[in-house]
């Protein structure tokens, strides 16, 4: 099947939040990209409750840079507050990820159409998405364009190993897990020359405690109902 892709995001400003500086109002950014904004990014190109999108790996193309600014959040008993949000600045990088069918929505079975999905996200990133690309949050406005996965120079290029203690890796959502369970996963990465090659969701946890997931809540999935192709009028084309 073919489902890979490959694709360049830049922007001026990047911030995938750090959870433990969420608690004072005050976020600052890891220094690499989260598998969750990825994947984000992934579905904003295109994306389909058809198939779920894989992030295989990363690689970091600029030297990573801080930059912090002052700002003034909304707080819920009105008003604003004053807080300083440490972001990445003038970030770049490749992503190569790829999708799979999700077997928990039959009732798109039907649209499972080996190349479709391919070449229609394949255009997507030649018109830089479907929808707008942000780098973990709304303000951090982010562009998307073809490339070749390992093409180029990148900073990080022969510099060995960056290891970095626990992150967020993402969540796992009822709708592609079966289960009526929100967990969140974190692990402890390490970029190779520049590049962070991603677990599958699948590998968490690991008797190592590398890789953990911890439960959220309870969370009853409640798709819309679908049609399937015939929503799309091309169920009787293929008939």
């Amino acid at each position: 099947m073919r489902n890979l892709i490959d694709f360049k995001v830049t922007g001026r400003f990047a911030l995938f939040t750090d959870p433990l500086t969420k608690i004072g109002g005050e976020k600052c950014s890891y220094h690499i990209p989260t598998y969750e904004a990825l994947k984000g990014i992934a579905k904003s190109v295109y994306w389909k409750p058809t198939f779920i999108w894989v992030i295989d790996k990363v690689r970091v193309m600029r030297r990573i840079r801080t930059q912090s600014k002052s700002m003034k959040p909304l707080v819920f008993s009105g008003g604003n507050s004053l807080a300083i949000y440490t972001y990445l600045a003038d970030v770049e990088y490749q992503v190569q990820a790829h999708f799979e069918w999700n077997p928990y929505r039959e009732d798109m079975s039907q649209d499972r159409i080996d190349g479709k999905h391919f070449q229609v996200a394949q255009r997507m990133v030649e018109k830089g998405g479907r929808q707008d690309i942000f780098f973990g949050t709304r303000e951090c406005q982010g562009y998307v364009e073809p490339c070749t996965f390992g093409e180029g120079q990148g900073e990080y290029d022969k510099c060995g190993e960056l290891a970095y203690g626990l992150m967020f890796h993402g969540f796992d959502y009822p709708d592609e897990t079966g289960k009526n369970e929100l967990h969140s996963r974190f692990w402890r990465p390490v970029m190779v020359d520049g590049v962070v090659t991603f677990p599958r969701p699948a590998d968490f946890p690991c008797p190592e405690k590398t890789m953990v997931r911890k439960l959220v809540r309870e969370m009853i999935p409640k798709p819309p109902k679908s049609l399937g192709l015939r929503e799309e009028g091309l169920l009787n084309e293929l008939d």
